[in-house]
């Protein structure tokens, strides 16, 4: 397997080397990246105009040399733009909601916050890919489930409660009338409290099993004063505590379990008579070649660094990854009896999903 017979194809080769060393640079240049939006020099830049070096790094507190050069990096990105006569750089706005507003609905910096955990993890994937163990969600670094929560932020706020909700039938007015929701895998509790928001006449709780991410969650309900009506608690899907609930949601999380035919078997045996499911999950697809773009690209690559040593560390009968595609999940709820399944709303990233008993 290792060599190559007959003559090389020089001109592919060449052309594959060159996606390659594309690739190996962004590999490279995500640590620049990680680094001004964890330093704030985005966010400094943004809205600032053209700056000197000098100039910033006074702002920022930080070492001119090394501003400079991290400066360079980002020209030769094309994230900053740099004019030579007077040796001054720019954000363009365009580029300062994806790198510096955490409030824009294109900032995506949480994927980039992820990346220091991740590689953190290199030598366990190893040992996984080895023996077929997995790595739990518990062994990673905090800035994992803190850039986690921020990869996903920017979705729930443009599109959570605006669209996602209304695409569902009748879950909207039962919220706006007084309902009780359970919010499952609910991490840092974003999602939790943006439809606690939206809804004052409705109940909610969060439930997940990660002890760091719950206890960050009860810190936002307090902050947002919203604990008289918003709890969060450390239980797995599986044991999802009585109801009756009129609404329980999943969000990107039921890929990540060993077991999600237990956590949709809870789930219906909790649901309100008229209750729902909302399921979101990543708009992949079961067929590789779907993948071959961008985003297709990143979801497979978080699936074989995070999202299936995740599911297989539960040892459970499933082990999906983040790309097993509709039907394979549809199955499953089938399976626990949850039959009515209807895809309700789709995006570039997410399929959002009504399921019912």
């Amino acid at each position: 397997m290792a060599g190559t017979e007959g003559a090389l194809d020089q001109a592919r080769a060449m052309s594959f080397l060159e996606r390659v060393m594309v690739d190996s640079a962004a590999a490279f240049s995500g640590l620049s990246t990680s680094i001004g939006a964890r330093l704030g020099l985005y966010r400094a830049m943004a809205g600032a105009g053209s700056v000197t070096s000098t100039r910033l790094a006074e702002h920022t507190s930080l070492d001119e040399r090394y501003v400079r050069e991290w400066l360079a990096v980002q020209v030769a990105g094309e994230y900053v733009h740099y004019e030579p006569a007077t040796a001054t750089y720019s954000l363009p706005d365009e580029h300062a909601a994806v790198l510096a507003d955490s409030t824009s609905p294109v900032y995506v910096m949480g994927a980039f916050t992820m990346l220091k955990s991740l590689y953190a993890t290199e030598d366990a994937l190893l040992d996984a890919y080895r023996t077929g163990h997995g790595i739990s969600w518990q062994d990673h670094e905090p800035g994992l489930f803190e850039g986690v929560a921020s990869f996903f932020l920017p979705g729930y706020s443009a599109s959570l409660v605006q669209e996602w909700l209304p695409a569902l039938d009748g879950v909207r007015e039962k919220l706006q009338r007084g309902a009780n929701v359970a919010d499952v895998g609910c991490g840092f509790g974003y999602s939790t409290l943006f439809m606690a928001k939206a809804f004052p006449n409705s109940t909610f709780r969060g439930f997940d099993s990660h002890v760091p991410s719950i206890e960050a969650a009860r810190e936002q309900a307090d902050r947002n004063n919203l604990s008289d009506r918003v709890t969060f608690e450390i239980v797995p899907a599986e044991d999802l505590p009585p109801g009756p609930y009129d609404l329980i949601t999943f969000f990107d999380c039921l890929h990540d379990l060993g077991d999600p035919a237990a956590a949709f078997r809870r789930a219906k045996e909790q649901l309100a008579a008229d209750g729902s499911c909302m399921v979101v999950e990543p708009n992949t697809s079961a067929d590789l070649l779907e993948s071959m773009n961008p985003i297709g690209r990143s979801f497979a690559a978080t699936s074989a660094s995070l999202c299936l040593p995740a599911a297989v560390a539960q040892q459970g009968p499933h082990a999906l990854g983040n790309h097993a595609g509709e039907e394979a999940m549809r199955a499953i709820a089938n399976e626990a009896g949850l039959q009515n399944w209807k895809l309700a709303l789709a995006s570039p990233t997410n399929r959002i999903y009504q399921v019912r008993p």
